[in-house]
């Protein structure tokens, strides 16, 4: 007697591939560098619908950051294709630039002593109840 087997045996398993891939380590991290590096477009489309105007927030930079170095270290210690290592090889520069940026700019943003809430670096006035804002001097 045959042993049972599902359709999807000949489509998603076949000659010990999954989906027509021979897996190891070195493609997950490629896999996974591809998905966090794309991750970001549905990050940053949801910002910018929330807010109704386009917004970057840090988790796009970092999801940047972290998706292009698999992306890299799989360019380089597997693939070993000087296209892709070219592509992703300062690639992370600006992602990182762009994040302490960031950090600075959150930290000079000031907290209303009324309502707590956090208002723009350089505002004077709380933006959800009017409050002042003590003087940075």
């Amino acid at each position: 007697m045959l042993p049972r087997m599902s359709v999807w045996d000949g489509i998603v398993w076949h000659d010990g591939k999954f989906l027509g891939i021979e897996w190891h380590a070195w493609k997950i991290v490629g896999w996974a560098g591809n998905a966090v590096f794309t991750s970001r477009f549905l990050v940053q489309w949801y910002a910018t619908e929330k807010h109704g105007r386009v917004v970057v927030p840090a988790v796009f930079w970092w999801l940047s950051l972290v998706g292009s170095l698999l992306l890299l270290a799989y360019a380089l210690f597997h693939q070993r294709d000087s296209v892709i290592i070219a592509a992703y090889a300062f690639s992370w520069i600006p992602y990182l630039r762009n994040l302490l940026i960031h950090r600075r700019t959150e930290k000079a943003r000031p907290t209303c002593p009324t309502c707590e809430s956090l208002g723009q670096a350089g505002s004077r006035f709380c933006s959800e109840c009017g409050a002042s804002f003590p003087s940075a001097s």
